[in-house]
């Protein structure tokens, strides 16, 4: 069996690892089974820093597609052609996409054309806001998808409402915590802490990524101010880069003699994956708009604060250390004043977070190949 895994950005290679490493057990032990990993974006990807295969222990990507662009359209046509002459090329059992990426989108459109099986992995997970087009790119992934890996019984309910046959959804768990469980103990603290004398459980780590957050720069203001302030001089990291990078530090330079009097915000340089697992791992808390971020939070019991209205991975609030405060800064700032001061919830690990997702994949397809 031929199986082809599909990565569309960088935070996908992190559930994908397990995969590529269960595939290879399984290979080693005589099973019938190969896999090639496809990336959408270009082999010099900025945001691909070289430790990170190392670090995750995998194989870099054995072809990468090129596409680079920032129009969704755009990308999503000129994936859709370049994976349809790597399926022509290559002989294909059954392909794997990650996650909700217009990528992620693209390839699955193909694959189905093309009449290869098709398994969507984290699938099930959904904002209920047809206005996002990451929401659009769920509905179509598992629509079209013959086995769909879930990581809860939520997700179980919501493909099964839509139309899925029980045959074909699978609840696999959370594949996020293969990688973390995988790699808990070799987690690097960064020179960086050192430089800043930053102590274990006395400093919170801030990211941001969502294009809607950074846009909105006078709110985005606020909740810095806002975080500053309720952090009542406890240091806030933040690695970040890109568009992020520069919008926080723009703010930032405005409000320079305010924020030196207060609580610092230091913007650092972006982190290879085990370092920067280590600084959330130890962190007093984290604020964040990833979901994967807020999964990790979980994984390691440290409160987290998301600044979204909503999350696909419910039971990150519902189970485990996460809170939802929207784009609020009055919401943001009570967060913090409860994460500064101990007063946080009580949470656990959801059902399924075992690290044994991958092994359970690889078997179905190996299983469901069989009854071809």
């Amino acid at each position: 069996m031929n199986i082809c895994i599909v990565a569309g950005a960088r935070p996908n290679f992190i559930k994908v690892a397990p995969i590529v490493r269960a595939i290879l057990k399984a290979k080693d032990e005589g099973k019938d089974i190969d896999y090639q990993l496809v990336y959408a974006g270009r082999e010099d990807d900025p945001t691909l820093e070289p430790s990170l295969f190392t670090d995750l222990q995998m194989p870099a990507p054995d072809i990468y597609l090129g596409v680079d662009c920032e129009n969704l359209n755009e990308l999503t046509g000129r994936v859709m052609g370049e994976f349809e002459r790597y399926l022509q090329e290559y002989k294909t059992d059954v392909v794997i996409v990650v996650d909700d990426l217009a990528s992620t989108m693209a390839a699955a459109i193909v694959t189905k054309k093309q009449g290869i099986r098709l398994a969507h992995l984290v699938a099930g997970t959904r904002s209920f806001d047809i206005k996002m087009p990451k929401e659009i790119n769920r509905l179509v992934i598992d629509g079209l998808s013959d086995l769909l890996f879930t990581a809860g019984m939520g997700s179980n309910n919501i493909v099964s409402r839509e139309g899925a046959e029980l045959s074909q959804v699978y609840m696999v768990g959370n594949i996020l915590m293969d990688t973390l469980r995988f790699n808990h103990s070799r987690l690097v603290r960064p020179s960086v802490a050192d430089e800043l004398n930053l102590e274990e459980g006395k400093y919170i780590v801030f990211t941001l990524n969502r294009k809607a957050l950074i846009a909105d720069r006078e709110n985005l203001s606020k909740m810095l101010h806002a975080a500053i302030d309720a952090a009542a001089g406890v240091p806030i990291v933040a690695p970040l880069r890109g568009n992020a990078r520069q919008t926080v530090m723009e703010i930032m330079d405005k409000v320079a003699a305010y924020a030196s009097n207060s609580s610092p915000l230091t913007i650092i340089d972006p982190l290879s994956y085990l370092e920067f697992g280590w600084l959330t791992a130890h962190a007093l808390g984290i604020i964040t708009d990833s979901g994967n971020v807020a999964e990790e939070a979980t994984f390691n019991g440290v409160p987290c604060i998301t600044l979204n209205s909503y999350t696909e991975h419910i039971e990150t609030v519902k189970t485990g250390s996460n809170v939802l405060v929207g784009e609020d800064a009055e919401k943001l700032a009570a967060a913090v004043g409860d994460m500064v001061s101990g007063q946080w919830k009580k949470c656990g690990l959801p059902d399924r977070w075992d690290g044994r997702s991958a092994e359970r994949i690889v078997q179905i397809l190996i299983d469901t190949n069989r009854n071809i």
